[in-house]
């Protein structure tokens, strides 16, 4: 598959591809097969990237804000340092992809796949993750105030200095996580809402 990148360049898509630095802002990638494809820091600036295939790929310090990456599969990527700001990632699978320092601000993650994933001290403020799967996910020390995780699956997540506060937690299942110094404060949950065994629900906790 050959795409036109901005310039007028042409570049070769394909699985395993060396696309790094390359200019793609704007290309239309839905359904592209990049497994494995090297785009360390590529510009991915509102590219269409939907259905698109880029498990095991490399997109470190890649710029994807604005992307179109609805049910995409970026299982095992390594995502570090890239910019996800205002990406579709609705229904993407993320799951064991690597996101320390990416910059995910004004990202609709629900129903994504991100069990397993490295989230450790990631900015997720106000971001939608709601019925999301983050089973056996790293968010140790990430920022995840006024969050949405409605119905979102935490089971056995490490969120040990997490910042939840002012977060829905309405139907969320935090069975098994470790939420050793987590700041729950003014977080929101219901009956649905399962916590650990053992755990004693703070009182700034609202019901």
């Amino acid at each position: 598959m050959k795409v036109i990148g901005t310039g007028g360049k042409e570049y070769t898509v394909e699985p395993d591809a060396n696309l790094r630095d390359a200019n793609l802002s704007g290309a239309d990638l839905s359904g592209a097969d990049l497994s494995g494809a090297d785009l360390s820091s590529a510009n991915l600036d509102g590219a269409n990237l939907r259905d698109a295939k880029l498990s095991g790929a490399k997109l470190r310090g890649a710029d994807l804000s604005k992307a179109n990456l609805i049910s995409a599969d970026l299982s095992r990527a390594n995502l570090s340092g890239a910019n996800l700001s205002g990406a579709k990632l609705r229904w993407a699978d993320l799951s064991e992809a690597k996101l320390r320092w990416a910059s995910l601000s004004q990202t609709n993650l629900s129903n994504a796949d991100l069990s397993g994933a490295d989230l450790g001290g990631i900015d997720l403020e106000y971001d939608n993750l709601s019925e999301a799967n983050l089973m056996d996910t790293n968010l140790r020390s990430a920022y995840l105030s006024g969050a949405s995780l409605i119905g979102a699956n935490l089971s056995n997540a490490k969120l040990s200095n997490a910042d939840l506060t002012d977060t829905n937690l309405s139907g969320a299942d935090l069975s098994e996580a470790d939420l050793t110094d987590a700041n729950l404060s003014g977080a929101v949950w219901n009956d649905e809402t399962v916590f650990p065994e053992g755990f004693e629900i703070p009182d700034e906790l609202q019901n």
